[in-house]
């Protein structure tokens, strides 16, 4: 297997780049505010105090930085989801619209509370996180379903249940690509949403939550929900998917990690993209790859995301 991109693969992205706004992605789910505290080592678990050495507040939440991520590689992205009408949630909403996001369907509940997370990220750019979920009506009754038919894919995050399955069950009606971030949800969850996904991409934690183990032997265990690709994102070892019945691998990009923060959520971005533009597997994950691994050289969840001209810079250089 070659660890990136072969040339034929840089020669479709690169003519990727030249369409990229033609292809349309919603993003269903969570959008959180992240607190972040910068610090020179973690938490060990007991009681204790700790200095941070720098404070700032970004807007988060899985399925948000996904859209992000589509926004600032030349995709047209939407962002369909949840939050109070509060300071937080207007701080959200007016973020997306800045990147350039349709929030038309960002919806703030004036009986809500919005999603508000704190992350502690170390020197090494590894990072706890703590998250309140937020707090609003599980119904998406008044999602406008009809609009799924001009999208190229779908993405959606397990934190909204009733919307993913909405969305989901639409674009599958219409033969459109649904992407699932499988990140850590209770095991009813995926036993709805698995059935309805096309691409399901773990991450370790949540994969060995939902299967006893993180192994390529648990992954292909999925195989009886019928997903046409089941992956499991491995940080600095690269991913791993089933394709066919057949496991692939991808090798990580080395940078110069300075925060991993938000590394997941633009993995999924970017391979929903690129699932969007018509690449197949292999691309879309080598792609993915280079996109995360770019982020990973900045501070926050969406400061380093690269445009797809150096996206495919860099893939150029790193073969």
């Amino acid at each position: 297997m070659n660890e990136h991109a072969n040339p034929a693969t840089r020669t479709r992205l690169a003519d990727m780049a030249s369409k990229a706004r033609c292809a349309h992605v919603i993003c269903l789910g969570l959008s959180a505010l992240d607190q972040i505290w910068r610090v020179d080592q973690r938490f060990s678990g007991e009681s204790e105090k700790i200095r941070s050495l720098d404070y700032s507040t970004l807007g988060g939440g899985m399925a948000a930085n996904a859209a992000v991520a589509i926004a600032r590689l030349g995709g047209a992205a939407a962002f369909w989801g949840r939050g109070g009408d509060d300071a937080a949630g207007h701080e959200m909403r007016s973020a997306l619209s800045a990147e350039g996001i349709d929030v038309a369907n960002f919806k703030l509940f004036p009986e809500g509370r919005s999603s508000v997370s704190g992350v502690i990220v170390d020197k090494s750019g590894e990072r706890q996180i703590v998250n309140f979920r937020g707090s609003y009506p599980e119904r998406a009754d008044w999602l406008p379903l009809d609009a799924v038919a001009g999208a190229s894919a779908v993405l959606a995050d397990p934190r909204w249940p009733e919307g993913a399955v909405a969305l989901f069950e639409k674009a599958r009606a219409l033969g459109i690509p649904t992407v699932l971030d499988g990140d850590v949800a209770e095991a009813a969850i995926f036993e709805r949403l698995l059935p309805l996904t096309d691409h399901a991409v773990f991450s370790e934690p949540a994969l060995a939550a939902f299967m006893g183990s993180a192994s390529d032997a648990s992954l292909a265990k999925l195989a009886r929900f019928n997903c046409r690709i089941v992956a499991v994102t491995r940080g600095h070892e690269g991913v791993s998917w089933y394709e066919n019945g057949s496991l692939q691998k991808q090798a990580a990009f080395r940078v110069r990690v300075v925060d991993t923060t938000g590394a997941g959520d633009v993995f999924h971005g970017a391979y929903a993209f690129a699932v969007g533009m018509g690449l197949a597997v292999r691309d879309a994950m080598a792609f993915a790859a280079a996109t995360a691994a770019l982020k990973c050289e900045h501070s926050g969840g969406r400061a380093g995301i690269p445009s797809i001209e150096n996206c495919l810079a860099f893939m150029r250089t790193n073969q």
